[in-house]
């Protein structure tokens, strides 16, 4: 069966590289860079193509260049429970190859999108040899940690209406806003942000209906305006 992964040609995309992108790669010494530029590949995946899988032995650590990846778990019944949205230059897969262990979590294309990746013995030979690289690493990892943790606490015991608060603002801080300073830049299908805020889509359409009531939000289709962004952080910070 033919994927629907394709390799983009050098002449169809043209990207920055990577350390002109992420300062996690300003580390890397000239000849470093130069190896890098050799070894990394421009791939495109389309819209809900899986990029990996949960349990899948770890390949390539990937950059995200244009467009939108969800992190995802699977639970009961096959409910998937999103852990972040990834904006562009954002790295992941990383963990699974420095430890050389298989993903813990599975990655999809949200959008049609475009990635760096660069293959596991590449990436840990880089960090192998770079202790600024290394250290780099690590306090990424050591963020996505905290984020981590922050969540379990925001997902587990926060009402749903705090839940959906957080959802709404992990997405502006994310993506921003549309040219008008209102609209969110990120179109989330009600199930999709239900599975952000670890709710039932109805109850994410019915609290997403309260705050639209309230006067803290419009809703047009799948576009979202925020009309009272303090309103939205008293609710989350509240729970």
């Amino acid at each position: 069966m033919q994927t629907k992964l394709e390799k983009m040609k050098e002449s169809e995309l043209h990207f920055a590289p990577m350390w002109d992108l992420n300062p996690l790669w300003n580390t890397l010494t000239e000849s470093e860079k130069e190896q890098l530029a050799k070894d990394v590949e421009l791939v495109h995946y389309a819209k809900n193509e899986i990029i990996h899988h949960d349990g899948d032995e770890s390949e390539y650590v990937w950059m995200l260049l244009q467009g939108k990846v969800r992190i995802y778990k699977e639970g009961i019944g096959q409910r998937q429970q999103i852990i972040r949205l990834l904006k562009p230059y954002d790295i992941f897969g990383y963990r699974a190859c420095t430890v050389n262990e298989p993903y813990n979590s599975s990655a999809s294309a949200f959008e049609a999108c475009t990635v760096y990746r660069l293959a596991r013995d590449k990436f840990n030979r880089l960090i192998q040899g770079n202790g600024a690289l290394c250290y780099q690493v690590i306090l990424m990892m050591a963020k996505d940690l905290a984020f981590s943790e922050i969540q379990t606490v925001n997902l587990t015991q926060k009402h749903i209406r705090g839940r959906l608060a957080e959802s709404l603002l992990l997405l502006l801080k994310n993506y921003g806003y549309e040219e008008d300073g209102r609209t969110l830049a990120m179109l989330l299908p009600r199930e999709d942000l239900a599975n952000m805020s670890n709710m039932t889509t109805s109850n994410a359409i019915r609290t997403l209906s309260q705050f639209a009531q309230e006067g803290l939000l419009a809703i047009d289709g799948k576009h979202i305006r925020i009309l009272d962004e303090k309103a939205l952080e008293k609710i989350s910070r509240l729970g």
